[in-house]
């Protein structure tokens, strides 16, 4: 639509029949985020309540349907980046969040990294690498005061802060690895949350067993800590929970991103914030049907 036609629409968002109201607001939900400008240029320019109430919840609309329709065409790609997930998520409490500014603190990260590998190094002296630039270096770290703090959820606010919870700080190291085409992915373990190193050989092999896919575990909450399938074990065992393959095993970006979204769902509902919680459950909604209304 032309910028002519858009004001025009502009003009009849104080018309108080809704029969009127009903269609333009429609049309102007169609035209996406090109038209948020010159919805904020007519809130500028209005003094009526109406006309300001009605741009508010508009440009909060349009900015959700972005981010589902975002999400859901990241869920459906053939191998979806993990922090292309992360930046939807963020995106939903955070609509003007800047991804070229996200995209050069995570090139600065890997690229310290790729500094400091090669070719020659084992799986387990690229996890140290990794931990030493990431930990040591940039000085990442738990937020270990209160893992509900949702600064420390978002991938965004952690890159900047450097403090994080078990899943952004997960989805950052997890996600630099990848950039490095490292394959390091995520562990859906109950109640917290690892990452494992693929095995490059067993890891392609369906029948093979669930504890040869895997040449290690991380735990990027605790400084990278190196760990084996007998710390899983032992952690089941404490919470009296059933050993279950799919708990030792990789799991897909898309269930990462789950994870950290159900995570932030949480401390939404700790703080009674219903109304940022309703969109994070739109969000799982399109992750377990990639669909959107």
């Amino acid at each position: 639509m032309n910028p002519e036609a858009i004001k025009a629409l502009m003009t009849l968002l104080d018309d108080p029949e809704q029969e009127i109201f009903g269609p333009v607001a429609k049309k102007i939900l169609a035209q996406g985020e090109e038209v948020i400008p010159f919805l904020e240029q007519t809130w500028d320019s209005s003094l009526n309540p109406l006309v300001q109430d009605r741009i508010e919840k508009l440009i909060a609309d349009i900015q959700q349907k972005t981010t589902e329709e975002g999400l859901n065409n990241w869920s459906n790609a053939l191998n979806p980046r993990l922090f292309d997930g992360a930046y939807w998520t963020s995106r939903l409490a955070y609509p003007e969040l800047d991804a070229n500014h996200t995209q050069q603190l995570l090139e600065k990260i890997k690229k310290d990294v790729w500094l400091e590998l090669n070719q020659n190094l084992t799986a387990l002296e690229k996890v140290k690498v990794l931990n030493y630039v990431l930990f040591e270096v940039h000085g990442f770290t738990n937020h270990s005061t209160n893992v509900f703090t949702l600064p420390s959820s978002f991938v965004h606010q952690v890159l900047e802060t450097r403090k994080g919870n078990p899943y952004s700080l997960a989805v950052i190291y997890a996600g630099i690895a990848q950039m490095l085409e490292l394959p390091i992915y995520g562990v859906n373990l109950p109640r917290n949350f690892l990452l494992a190193y693929k095995d490059p050989v067993y890891s392609l092999i369906s029948d093979a067993p669930s504890k040869s896919k895997v040449l290690f575990y991380i735990n990027p909450y605790n400084k990278g800590a190196v760990l084996s399938y007998k710390e899983i074990d032992y952690y089941l065992e404490q919470q009296n929970m059933e050993k279950k393959e799919e708990y030792y095993l990789p799991c897909t970006n898309k269930q990462t991103i789950t994870r950290l979204i159900e995570h932030i769902i949480a401390s939404y509902q700790k703080i009674g914030n219903s109304e940022k919680l309703n969109g994070m459950l739109r969000l799982i909604n399109i992750l377990n049907s990639n669909s959107i209304d």
